[in-house]
């Protein structure tokens, strides 16, 4: 049986995505997330899949681990399918980006990033299974709910997992060549805070010393320190509640791209080295979560890469690689050094905006990637 020729329908794919993509399920709205995981739970456990339900904790959604029918299952280590289910897009951006199929190509918020992905590797688990194939190594995927906040709850979750595998596969989307990823940059998370002193805005102005403007001149020094191989971003303020009160307390939040160990602690010193009383207004930096740098191409990782290029080779394409600012799951998985390739979904464009879309023939292109892995990867 030839795992590329399985009879994947490109109308009948979509049909079954869009639901998925119209249950929608922002990372703070945990109760929606468990539906979007109900959901795709429902769906594997309707052609024999065992899922298993893990239970909520941080204030996110639960988590779901499914498990493609196979007798090794807790016997060898197998394949691991690491995805999100939670969208940057909050309830509601539906009615602005409605699901809707035309030219080629499928909108809806999270299709992209990255429920498409997770469907058609679904999908191809699926196809095999109803095909009586047999992959030589058991298949598990696992579906998280706070990805897109840096995965602050369920990281040892996904480590735990991986350790079981002998391949992590993430269908993140594919890099704008429809490439894959095969190294990340370390992404940290800070959170910034300026405290002053109020007073009335008309009146008294001298007086007060306000925590919005020493954020905003203390935000122009953190970005001036960006250069090539170590960046940051604001991109998060909140201060203020009366527009005649001088705001005695401002906080926002941070972002770093680091590409090696040694650029992240160096900018991580520099911006705490940054702390202190200014202009009568307090600085504090407080550190958050880190995705941590997987190196490029290690061995194990390329020979999975080397796989899959061979697959898309014979699917009539040339599968390109490389090392990626923006973080995913698969930081900690390739730190770990298991090996890992990561976004091998579907191809797209506006993630994260009001124009999320995928190209509609890469469901099938990708579901046939996948097929070929869970059928060539034998450890």
């Amino acid at each position: 049986m030839d795992p590329l020729a399985l009879p994947f329908d490109e109308g009948e794919m979509l049909a079954r995505l869009r639901p998925w993509i119209e249950c929608e399920s922002p990372t703070w709205d945990a109760d929606a997330v468990t539906r979007m995981m109900d959901l795709a739970a429902r769906d594997a456990e309707g052609w024999g899949c065992t899922v298993d339900r893990i239970p909520a904790s941080g204030g996110f959604g639960g988590s779901i681990r499914i498990r493609v029918p196979h007798p090794d299952h807790g016997r060898v280590k197998g394949v691991l399918v690491s995805g999100h289910m939670d969208t940057v897009h909050p309830v509601g951006v539906l009615e602005k980006n409605p699901w809707r199929v035309e030219g080629g190509k499928a909108w809806g918020p999270g299709i992209q990033d990255m429920k498409g992905g997770n469907f058609a590797m679904l999908e191809a688990a699926r196809l095999l299974h109803a095909a009586g194939a047999r992959t030589p190594l058991p298949v598990t995927f696992l579906f998280t709910p706070d990805e897109e906040v840096g995965t602050p709850a369920t990281r040892t979750l996904i480590e735990d997992e991986a350790r079981r595998n002998a391949a992590v596969l993430l269908p993140e989307p594919a890099l704008r060549d429809g490439g894959a990823v095969t190294g990340r940059y370390a992404i940290a998370r800070f959170d910034l805070l300026t405290e002053g002193r109020p007073s009335h805005a008309g009146w008294a102005l001298r007086e007060g010393r306000s925590a919005i403007a020493e954020m905003a001149r203390r935000i122009l020094d953190i970005e001036a320190l960006t250069g090539d191989d170590c960046t940051f971003s604001v991109g998060v303020i909140h201060a203020g509640q009366w527009v005649n009160c001088v705001p005695s307390r401002c906080e926002a939040e941070l972002l770093s791209m680091a590409k090696t160990k040694g650029d992240l602690d160096g900018g991580v010193a520099a911006l705490m080295a940054m702390q202190g009383e200014r202009n009568g207004v307090e600085f504090t930096v407080t550190r958050g979560v880190t995705r941590p740098v997987w190196a490029p191409e290690q061995p194990g990782t390329m020979q999975l890469y080397a796989l899959a290029r061979d697959i898309c080779g014979r699917l009539g394409f040339d599968l390109t690689h490389e090392s990626s600012g923006g973080g995913s799951d698969g930081n900690f998985t390739g730190a770990l050094g298991i090996p890992t390739l990561d976004s091998i979904g579907v191809r797209g464009a506006g993630l994260h905006t009001l124009d999320e879309h995928i190209e509609t023939d890469s469901l099938v292109e990708r579901a046939r990637l996948a097929a070929g892995l869970f059928m060539e990867i034998r450890g």
